[in-house]
């Protein structure tokens, strides 16, 4: 019997969770998929329970074969061949076998750093090995990202011409539903070439109901829904399901009534949940409602309201010469040296103030905090620098949420430093994505929209910036990440310190190429300390010879401070007949210093 064969049954019967089963018989190693090769008797122990408790197929237990998940040191095709002869040794005659392909693990340009060519690949590998090992078909599960399961599905079609079984993870949620998101990535998913689609994980049999209503409303090939048993807890550090089988079944049985054809289970479910629900439909008979006609229809969204652009974006739109200037945030909470320094540096006309994001990965205290109240007491607009060292997926959503809802528009995406070069060294840096696919996110919320396609209610008014650094050590990487932060949607640029009047015009020629303002930055030198120290140390800064030794001539360092602020004014005064705007860096955050820079012009 082929897949194709099984899907003109009216219900086809799948597994549950390989994960579950396996850490209950005692295998607890990470990711499961390691118990292809270490633990082979509990695999094929795992796949006969699922088939003796009635499955009509079984998936491999390689959701996290992939070498982007795995990195080095494990041989994916070897694992991935196990895995597929191991389920094919349990499975008898007239079952099918699977081959499960999840996602990457991390995300896909251009939100992240993984290429389309590099997810590819690593699908066309495990797609390969799979097919070796005998699997009857494939079934790619648990995405998020439509792109990413394009990508993947057309790597499998390269190397195979099994059939293909899609299915996205979908946060039950009123407001998603309402605006149809399931019915809108259920037609994308039917134009992929594939055999049946659906959804799958993070939701239960009840929460899934109106996601599989929208799914068959969608579609006219068969419909998969493999919901978990309900909402997951967390006991002595494990994630733990506590859904009777028996409610499972019942619940699931309405899926099958709404449309769905294939059924099983996801996270949390055991052989035991596959057995009730295989009885279940045996005993009821149930077969899935006459479907209409399929009705492919855009949903009419109604237009989300539009926020204001910030100030800063205002007035480089209409042409105003800006100047930011960068503050030190202090450690601890005593923040009136740093109020005092932007209120006078209002009075003095500065544009805007910027705020980092724990620069260096050193302790301050978060900068959106910081922002709102120079914004609330001193009456600046702020631009925050917003790190992607310190936040997953989720909390840098969530985070960028809360600063719009605080009235902070302007935002620097920029990647952050490691934490372990900083005042914590143990603690673990996150790096989901980096300042590329923060630019993206920011832009996907002025679009009105979240990652995952949900809208956020209005389109936000995020001015995207961007970091530049004219002089790093791969001058041609460099560009082109600035281009790919560009096309990502980014809309203002700040450079790096720049202390020579020629890279300065020639930043404002690159920008001015790639139609983005830019704000070139400055940092005035105090010191021959402070130059040679900028210069030798700091990755990315290149003081002149001359400029270091003028500084370096200088009988104190008083004296060096002013030689240090005078080139800053001359090159101020280069800046403003090139570029947009000048950014700011004063030692030490002094706002004094800054202040007579701004003066020059």
């Amino acid at each position: 019997m082929t897949l194709l064969e099984a899907l003109q049954r009216d219900v086809l019967v799948g597994d549950g969770a390989n994960g579950t089963c396996l850490a209950d018989r005692g295998f607890t190693k990470q990711p499961y998929d390691l118990a292809n090769l270490l633990a082979p008797d509990l695999v094929r122990e795992v796949h006969q329970a699922y088939f003796e408790a009635g499955a009509d197929f079984v998936e491999t237990n390689t959701y996290q074969s992939n070498r982007l998940r795995l990195g080095e040191g494990v041989d994916v095709h070897a694992l991935n061949l196990a895995g597929a002869r191991l389920a094919r040794e349990a499975a008898p005659h007239d079952r099918l076998v699977l081959g499960a392909i999840g996602p990457a693990g991390k995300p896909m340009e251009p939100i992240g750093h993984l290429t389309k060519q590099e997810v590819a690949d690593a699908v066309r590998e495990q797609a390969r090995a799979l097919a070796e090992g005998g699997v009857d078909g494939f079934i790619l599960e648990t995405y998020t990202d439509l792109g990413e399961l394009r990508v993947a599905v057309e790597a499998v079609h390269e190397v195979s011409d099994l059939p293909i079984i899609v299915s996205k993870a979908y946060i039950e949620d009123g407001e998603m539903l309402a605006e149809g998101l399931p019915m809108r990535c259920t037609r994308e998913m039917s134009e992929f070439g594939v055999v049946a689609v659906g959804a799958n994980c993070i939701v239960g049999p009840q929460r899934m109901l109106d996601l599989v209503r929208q799914v068959v409303e969608s579609t006219s090939l068969p419909v998969l829904a493999f919901p978990t048993p309900g909402l997951p807890q967390l006991v002595k550090g494990q994630v733990t399901y506590d859904t009777a089988p028996e409610y499972f079944a019942k619940a699931s049985l309405r899926l099958v009534e709404e449309g769905a054809k294939i059924i099983g289970g996801c996270c949390g479910t055991t052989p035991e949940h596959i057995r009730q629900l295989r009885a279940l439909l045996d005993q009821a008979k149930v077969k899935s409602k006459p479907r209409a006609k399929v009705a492919i229809v855009a949903s009419e969204r109604a237009p989300l309201p539009t926020t204001e652009a910030s100030e800063l974006a205002q007035k480089l739109r209409h042409g105003k010469f800006v100047t930011a200037v960068e503050m030190d945030v202090p450690r601890g909470l005593n923040l009136d040296r740093l109020l005092a320094g932007a209120r006078a540096l209002k009075i003095a006309g500065a544009d805007v103030i910027n705020i980092s994001d724990g620069a260096r990965a050193r302790l301050r205290m978060n900068p959106a905090a910081v922002s709102s109240l120079i914004q609330n007491r001193v009456g600046i607009e702020v631009t925050m620098h917003f790190a992607c060292r310190d936040r997953n997926l989720l909390a840098i959503q969530s985070d960028l949420l809360g600063s719009h809802a605080l009235g902070l528009r302007n935002i620097l995406a920029v990647t952050g430093d490691p934490a372990n070069i900083g005042d914590y060294p143990s603690a673990t840096s996150v790096f989901d994505i980096d300042a590329i696919g923060l630019c993206r996110i920011l832009s996907r919320f002025n679009e009105g929209i979240d990652l995952a396609g949900y809208s956020v209610g209005v389109r936000c008014g995020f001015t995207v910036a961007c970091a530049y650094n004219p002089l790093a050590l791969d001058p041609a990487g460099e560009l082109d990440r600035l281009k790919r932060k560009v096309e990502a949607g980014a809309s203002v640029v700040y450079t790096q310190p720049v202390f020579d009047h020629a890279v300065a015009e020639e930043v404002a020629k690159t920008c001015a190429d790639l139609k983005v303002p830019v704000l070139v930055g400055v940092l005035p030198l105090r010191s021959q300390r402070h130059a040679e120290f900028m210069h030798n140390e700091v990755p990315g800064i290149e003081i002149p010879d001359w400029l270091r030794q003028r500084i370096a001539g200088a009988p104190d360092d008083a004296s060096a401070l002013e030689v240090g602020i005078e080139e800053a004014q001359a090159l101020a005064r280069t800046i403003r007949q090139s570029a947009q705007g000048l950014y700011l860096m004063p030692p030490f955050g002094s706002h004094s210093i800054a202040e007579r820079v701004m003066a020059a012009l």
